[in-house]
Parts: structure tokens; C-alpha cells; sequence
């Protein structure tokens, strides 16, 4: 991680803030308080902005998923950063969260950013549907796997559909993630 790392970092909490500081001293951060984004930490968001870089850094479940949209709906620059499920998991008892990541997630998450495109993906729903990541007897288990192989987090099937979208990812990068997700699986039953 840089030195002079110039974005700022969004996260839900003091706790995340934390962690990233832990690990990165000079990182700075905007906290959300929860998610109940107020207008004016999304006025804050959109001043900083103008001259900076936005990331954004939720937890990997649905009140981070709700915070995301929230915020990229008032910054649709931010770039995306995301930890997997696993990586957010605490080590005794609590919630899902980014203060329980290592230094080496958060590392990756923060170097492998998303973000929005323009152009729409190349594939439709009846495409996701036949690569098995919707109403299949495993499609959340491999739409999990798939989203780490892409580094853009684990989603429910509708927003995960809108997520390949809103990234632009390929058909050809979705099917390559696909097999490759179920090549692991394969070789972790063996």
C-alpha cells in the first residue's frame, strides 16, 4: 500500500476506522454511523470528491450492500473495494464486519478496485441463469465463489446479476470465472 495513499476510504463505522489505521496509519476515512446514511455525510462524500479519490469499504452483508448503493448513487465515481464473507467473519463472536479482516484482505481489497462502467455487460439474465449463478441448487454457493474470483463480494442473485452489470464484466470473463470457480469446488470434493 502506498505511502501517499490519497483516497478516502468509506466505512460504516469507528471500528472499521480502527482496523484500517492498524494496518494503514495514515489512511483516512469517512464513516457512515450505520446504515442510515445522513445527507450530510453524503454532502461530505460528494465535497470530497471533486478532489479526491472515493473508496468504498462495507461490510460484506446487507446493511454494506444497502450503505454501497447508497453511496455510489451520491458519488457515482467511488470505486469499489470488497472483503469475501470469510475474510469478515470475527474470530469469536459478532457480526460480519471489516474491523475482523486481515491486513493482507484488506490489502487486496483496497489494491483491487471496481468501477462503474459505462457500457453495459455483454450477457443477459438468461445467460446467468444457464451459467448455473440463479435458481439452481448451488447457484449461491457458486455465485460466493465467482464473486471472489472477480474481487467483487458475494451478493443475493438479483443484485449480484445487477453488480456484473454495473462493472461492466464480460461474458467471457463471467463464463472463465464460472469454470474456474467450479474447477475448485470439483478439486476441493476430490
Amino acid at each position: 500500500m502506498q505511502k501517499n495513499f490519497n483516497a478516502v476510504v468509506v466505512v460504516e463505522g469507528k471500528d472499521d476506522t480502527i482496523r484500517l489505521k492498524q494496518f494503514f496509519p495514515g489512511i483516512e476515512t469517512v464513516e457512515t454511523n450505520g446504515s442510515a446514511v445522513s445527507d450530510a455525510v453524503l454532502a461530505k462524500l460528494k465535497k470530497l470528491a471533486q478532489s479526491r479519490e472515493i473508496i468504498v469499504l462495507t461490510d460484506p452483508d446487507v446493511n454494506g450492500e444497502r450503505i454501497r448503493r447508497i453511496v455510489t448513487e451520491a458519488v457515482p465515481t467511488a470505486k469499489q473495494a470488497f472483503i469475501t464473507r470469510k475474510e469478515g467473519e470475527p474470530q469469536k463472536k459478532g457480526s460480519l464486519g471489516v474491523e475482523h479482516a486481515s491486513k493482507e484482505a484488506l490489502e487486496r481489497a483496497l489494491s483491487d478496485l471496481r468501477e462503474v462502467q459505462a457500457q453495459k455487460a455483454d450477457f443477459d439474465y438468461g445467460d446467468y441463469v444457464d451459467l448455473s449463478l440463479a435458481m439452481g441448487r448451488q447457484s449461491r454457493q457458486l455465485r460466493e465463489a465467482v464473486g471472489i474470483k472477480l474481487g467483487i463480494g458475494y451478493a443475493n442473485s438479483k443484485r449480484f446479476y445487477q453488480r456484473l452489470q454495473t462493472f461492466g464484466i464480460s461474458l467471457a470473463e463471467l463464463k472463465q470465472a464460472v469454470e474456474e470457480a467450479e474447477n475448485d469446488q470439483q478439486n476441493s470434493n476430490r
